[in-house]
């Protein structure tokens, strides 16, 4: 039974994260190397709770224990005593693997260790530990307390013991699964990225504008909105990253990120948290 689970990163994912498992009576060790990242991520989960008392979605009282069972902290150490540690860092392999190396270490040897990756494969990040049989993925959707998704993502020494702990997780805190395959990208961002990436080429050749690429796909397509404004809220530097994963994973030409999307990211252009991307948020 997964009573406590460490988080780490205290970014939009990683408090979304946090917020839904205490909601479902689970205790969250929040963890962030700066001290003013958790500060704005418990004041983030704060008000995301409040919008829900005023909706009548939530009391109160509900409220005050959900807070009350995240604990934030910037020591790697208070992890040490969880069940489950979930991965919610940014979309760098180096990054995600050093952090890997030093769950192994730190975390008791029975704990389960996850990654909620987009897109690096799961068997290669469980290989720098010494228990690739109690790693796995769990990638979560943005917004987390919106999103029904979870995808889970066996990695090749994944035991079925994991699995099924993990399985049990995801139905506890409301959520669908979708079990994907150990391969760059997995169900979602490799079909939603290439999608993106290819928007951006036909912006790129002169096909159309951002407003007309967008219309045509929102209405042609039922979409809810633009690949292009989509694109800006996911972060264009995440899916250079997503898209850069899957032309190195397999090789294959037409995962070729567009030399614009490369650009933009250069420039420092990466969407709505910086103020531009394919629109001007300024």
């Amino acid at each position: 039974m997964i009573r406590k689970v460490g988080v780490l990163g205290a970014g939009q994912m990683g408090s979304g994260i946090a917020q839904v498992l205490a909601r479902y009576e689970t205790g969250v060790v929040l963890y962030d190397i700066a001290q003013a990242q958790l500060d704005k991520a418990r004041a983030g989960i704060a008000k995301n709770l409040d919008r829900q008392v005023q909706k009548g979605e939530l009391t109160a009282e509900a409220v005050e224990q959900i807070l009350k069972r995240i604990i934030v902290t910037d020591k790697f150490d208070d992890l040490a005593d969880c069940d489950m540690a979930i991965e919610a860092v940014t979309e760098k392999e180096s990054l995600k693997l050093e952090i890997f190396r030093k769950l192994d270490q730190v975390v008791k040897k029975d704990a389960i260790l996850a990654s909620n990756t987009s897109s690096i494969p799961i068997t290669r990040i469980a290989a720098v530990t010494g228990r690739q049989d109690k790693v796995i993925g769990m990638h979560f959707m943005n917004p987390v307390p919106v999103m029904k998704l979870v995808e889970v993502i066996r990695g090749l020494a994944t035991s079925d013991e994991t699995f099924a702990a993990t399985s049990s997780l995801v139905a506890r805190v409301q959520k669908e699964m979708a079990v994907s395959a150990d391969y760059p990208g997995f169900i979602v961002n490799r079909i939603l990225i290439p999608m993106i990436n290819e928007a951006a080429f036909a912006l790129f050749e002169g096909i159309a504008t951002v407003e007309d690429i967008d219309k045509a796909m929102k209405l042609g397509t039922n979409q809810p909105m633009g690949p292009l404004t989509l694109a800006d809220f996911i972060g264009l530097d995440t899916c250079l990253a997503i898209m850069e994963v899957l032309y190195q994973g397999f090789k294959d030409p037409k995962y070729r990120p567009c030399p614009l999307l490369v650009k933009m990211v250069e420039a420092g252009y990466l969407g709505k948290k910086s103020g531009r991307g394919f629109y001007n948020y300024a």
